[in-house]
């Protein structure tokens, strides 16, 4: 698959294009909706793939947390991170109506409420690194600067 017209993946383009982000979308030929596929499907380590994880946060505010693909992410660290704030699970409707992406296709970018945005760490050590594009068909590469550049996110230790 070489193209797929899909709102979300437009949307995330778009706003690549105008962050002057050099990366494109890659649209691949298969869904990736966990991180060992994605590694798979662009040939990186697991580890290069940045999560995107959903949890419902505070007065019912998206919290994202973009973790390494190898990473499990420790709830409560999440929950030091926002002073205590009670943190809590994020089912499939939660997610696609404050993000407007659907599970395995949630970019770090472009959702339709912007989220409390927290990143992990362990990212910043590799020099490219992927996440989901909008679609679970779909990723784009970035530096972790980038990452942090376009969503603003604080950087912690998530486990």
């Amino acid at each position: 698959m070489t193209s797929l017209a899909h709102p979300g993946i437009d949307r995330v383009a778009t706003l690549l294009r105008a962050a002057g982000h050099p990366g494109q979308v890659r649209v691949l030929p298969d869904a990736c909706r966990t991180a060992a596929e994605a590694a798979a499907a662009v040939d990186c380590a697991v580890e290069q793939i940045a999560k995107s994880i959903i949890f419902r946060g505070p007065e019912g505010r998206a919290v994202l947390v973009v973790t390494s693909g190898g990473n499990r992410v420790v709830e409560q660290r999440i929950v030091e991170a926002l002073d205590g704030q009670p943190l809590g699970k994020a089912d499939a409707a939660f997610v696609r109506e404050t993000t407007g992406f659907a599970i395995g296709g949630v970019a770090p970018i472009g959702h339709l409420r912007p989220p409390v945005v927290f990143i992990d760490r362990d990212l910043q050590r590799y020099d490219e690194i992927w996440a989901a594009a909008g679609h679970p068909h779909a990723v784009f590469p970035l530096g972790f600067d980038d990452l942090v550049r376009l969503t603003g996110g604080t950087i912690i230790a998530v486990c």
